[in-house]
């Protein structure tokens, strides 16, 4: 077994099977050495789609879950491409959007989900640039939404 999937079967993560986009776009899409991929949701591998405003129905912790939930999920996309998470050099970039009331502040809080467990999966290499940005609807009435840019091996 490679060493980040040895890394996430310690940690007892099972990546989910990757649904396919449900509009007009691209799950991945690479130019040289990055990989972009776009908004990803909390979708559970039991197929619960987790929704909710941060803030109102959703407290910060169900928020965090969330946003890890994405997390997996963006592992399971950049597995499907690459075939061997190994060749993830660095992940560069998340780009975070969080659905929730006025007045709320911890935007980076929630997204640190997702970052927090990108650190544990991949140690240095996890550790990226981050913008956490909150919003007052997102699609599905999701609690939040992620994209990231991935470094890659050749």
């Amino acid at each position: 077994m490679v060493q980040i999937e040895a890394r996430l079967a310690q940690l007892g993560i099972d990546l989910p099977d990757v649904i396919a986009p449900k509009g007009n776009y691209a799950l991945a899409v690479r130019t040289g050495n990055l990989l972009f991929l776009a908004g990803h949701i909390p979708l559970l591998k039991s197929g619960v789609l987790m929704t909710g405003k941060v803030g109102a129905d959703k407290s910060l912790e169900e928020g965090q879950e969330a946003a890890q939930v994405i997390a997996i999920n963006l592992l399971a996309t950049l597995k499907s491409e690459l075939g061997d998470l190994d060749k993830v050099k660095r992940i560069v970039k998340l780009v975070g959007f969080v659905n929730c009331v006025d007045g709320f502040s911890q935007q980076p809080m929630v997204v640190n989900g997702a970052s927090d467990f990108f650190v544990q999966v991949f140690g240095d290499k996890g550790v990226h640039a981050r913008s956490a940005v909150g919003t007052n609807a997102l699609p599905l009435n999701i609690p939040v939404e992620i994209e990231a840019i991935v470094e890659v091996e050749d």
